[in-house]
């Protein structure tokens, strides 16, 4: 049986609440509401850790950050954790990577036999925060509000030039699939910075919101005092005292991040034209790595288990799964094993310590009763967080916060926090003795303290005398490209050709 191409399409930063089917109708995304169209959507679908590295690690590997170890975005991928591009390989396709994944360590590849781009972000350890210092901001990396400040109207950026390169190079990489000249199923992952902020996006997308009914947040800004703890340390480590925001400022960084989103609409669109034009067919992946909180609130970026930060869109098409909505709660942990699972690639060997869980039969009409965990051990935290969603309940703990429980389906802007409640203990109790069962908070504690000392040591060693960096050198074998005196010119120009003799 010939295994199927699979294209894995990721972006970064995705606000999940804007995707309750498919993309909101008032978004100007045309190639995603086709693709929704045809594909299973999960209307719940959340993030393993709402921060890049820890979600894309837990992403690719189906497993927490307690377990992969990727805490933060400076903590490293160990080499020795199988991810889905490991186990495609391993059962014969070509697996293939344009864009981002933030892989931190010398290892840049993790399964991927060839990688097209380098990485937006730094490889090595210098983005480590903390614990033993609480309060402390790392002003050179940190998030702060000149994101928002400064959004606005521009035609290249940092990160344009690299979804620029991202796009070009996933799509020439599709023209030489369709050649034929490997005859393995392809599994192809592209992925793109945007809308990740800074908010600042090119006029055609901008000005296709200008008259946009949704550039206000529906929650407004809580005053810091009355802010939950955790908030209060984003709004700290974002350095909020130092920013006047702006009712101006929130509807032109919200602006410029639904015309990023139709930025994104368009690379999307030109990768599915090659992929029918050249006559190819493939399972399709769209899933974000976390949302963003776009002001609801008064916070922005992720780092929050609130929904706009930790709520993800995920579609995926495939012979397998009906075109349908889904609102039972899921995870892009469970990536890894619904890629194995429409591949027919088993993770047997594997699966006692992966997390994650096939969508395919939830999708087939098999229910699913297993809560979704997500956890949190990074900037803006003194102590891991953890949380579950059970049902329609959302349950947030950590060591040094007071407990939060929601129910999404009454109060899906959380505003009622629960959990000292009376008439809701059963169900706080239920979830808390949940939770237990699967963390140990004061080791997860431990574990996150010693890597973070761990890192601070090698990484100042490592910037002392001559440095050599890990971030990832495309390759670029230019004697092998186009036409050499080593090739023959009528054999290269047929070989080249899709489709031949037409």
């Amino acid at each position: 049986m010939t295994k199927p191409n699979i294209l894995i399409i990721m972006v970064d930063q995705l606000n999940g609440t804007l995707f309750p089917d498919g993309p909101a109708p008032w978004l100007h995304a045309p190639n995603l509401k086709a693709l929704a169209a045809r594909s299973t959507r999960f209307k719940n679908a959340y993030t393993a850790s709402p921060l890049c590295a820890p979600g894309r690690a837990a992403f690719m590997s189906g497993q927490l950050p307690s377990a992969t170890g990727v805490y933060d975005n400076a903590a490293e991928f160990a080499s020795s954790i199988p991810t889905y591009a490991h186990h495609l390989r391993r059962a014969g396709y070509q697996t293939c990577l344009s864009g981002k994944m933030h892989f931190v360590g010398p290892d840049q590849l993790h399964g991927f036999e060839e990688r097209l781009t380098t990485d937006i972000y730094p490889a090595d350890f210098g983005w480590t925060p903390d614990y033993r210092k609480p309060g402390e901001r790392i002003d050179w990396w940190y998030h702060n509000m000149g994101s928002v400040t400064g959004a606005g109207v521009a035609e290249t950026s940092n990160q344009m030039e690299y979804d620029d390169e991202v796009a070009f190079n996933a799509t020439r990489k599709l023209y030489d699939l369709s050649r034929g000249g490997d005859d393995r199923p392809w599994c192809l992952t592209v992925s793109f910075t945007h809308p990740h902020d800074p908010y600042v996006a090119r006029r055609k997308y901008w000005d296709l919101y200008n008259d946009c009914a949704h550039l206000t947040p529906q929650v407004p800004a809580i005053p810091y005092k009355d802010q939950d703890s955790h908030s209060k340390r984003i709004f700290d480590a974002n350095d909020w005292r130092s920013f006047d925001i702006s009712d101006d400022d929130i509807r032109r960084s919200r602006q410029a991040y639904f015309a990023n989103i139709s930025y994104l609409d368009d690379k999307i669109g030109d990768l599915l034209q090659t992929l029918k034009d050249t006559r190819q067919e493939a399972i399709i992946l769209f899933v974000s790595d976390h949302g963003d909180m776009l002001g609801e609130r008064g916070l922005w970026f992720k780092m929050s288990f609130y929904e706009g930060s930790s709520r993800v869109p995920m579609m995926i098409s495939a012979p397998q799964m009906p075109a349908g909505l889904i609102e039972t709660p899921v995870s892009n942990i469970d990536v890894c094993p619904t890629l194995c699972d429409l591949a027919g690639v088993s993770m047997d060997e594997v699966m006692p310590w992966t997390t994650g869980m096939s969508v395919v039969p939830l999708a087939n009409g098999i229910p699913r009763t297993e809560p979704v965990a997500m956890e949190y051990a990074a900037e803006a935290s003194y102590a891991p967080m953890v949380s579950l969603r059970s049902g329609p309940w959302k349950l947030n703990l950590c060591a040094l916060d007071a407990d939060q429980l929601f129910h999404l389906e009454q109060d899906p802007h959380e505003h009622t926090n629960l959990a000292a409640d009376p008439a809701h203990q059963d169900t706080l109790k239920t979830l808390k003795d949940l939770a237990a069962a699967r963390w140990d908070l004061a080791a997860f504690d431990a574990d996150v303290r010693k890597s973070q000392a761990r890192r601070w040591v090698v990484y100042e060693a490592l910037r002392q005398g001559g440095y050599y960096p890990w971030d990832y050198q495309p390759l670029r074998l230019a004697s092998e490209q186009y036409m050499r005196n080593h090739m023959d010119l009528n054999q290269l120009e047929e070989s080249k050709r899709f489709p031949r003799g037409e």
